[in-house]
């Protein structure tokens, strides 16, 4: 799978990241930190690593800042996209479940090799809901970004 991973500062996970994504066979597209060409700033790296999504030229992301809010608020701005700001692997598991998420936000301050690790794990183990209300909230979250444009 193609994922898009965007940090600001090569500190913490940020390099980690890219490895592990490699050693489990996906293919990660840098921005940021992470490419020597592109800005650094944390809403610009997010946002190209969300219009890789959005744009099909991957099939997930994984944004990074200091905290994650940041590249998390970021990220969501650009329509289409559900990030989601993980900090262990039950809430992970959540947001690929009940919100579909399609962008994954870290802490590059607070996630450690071990939480990145079993956060990945049950990140790609998720699936979506395909229980009704669940699948009403995602779809509304649709309508919301279409009556704020």
């Amino acid at each position: 799978m193609r994922i898009a991973v965007a940090a600001d500062e090569l500190v913490g996970v940020a390099e980690p990241v890219l490895a592990e994504l490699r050693r489990r066979g996906h293919e990660p597209l840098a921005h940021g930190a992470l490419a020597a060409e592109e800005r650094d700033d944390w809403a610009w790296a997010s946002e190209a690593a969300a219009r890789d999504v959005v744009e099909g030229r991957a099939e997930q992301a994984i944004v990074c800042c200091w905290t994650g809010t940041g590249a998390s608020i970021a990220a969501n701005k650009v329509p289409g996209i559900r990030a989601a700001l993980c900090a262990d692997a039950t809430t992970a598991a959540g947001a690929r479940r009940w919100n579909d998420a399609n962008v994954l936000a870290l802490s590059l301050r607070t996630t450690s090799a071990a939480e990145l690790a079993e956060i990945l794990d049950a990140w790609f183990a998720g699936d979506s809901s395909g229980e009704a209300d669940d699948r009403a909230n995602v779809e509304h979250l649709g309508e919301i970004e279409s009556a704020s444009g």
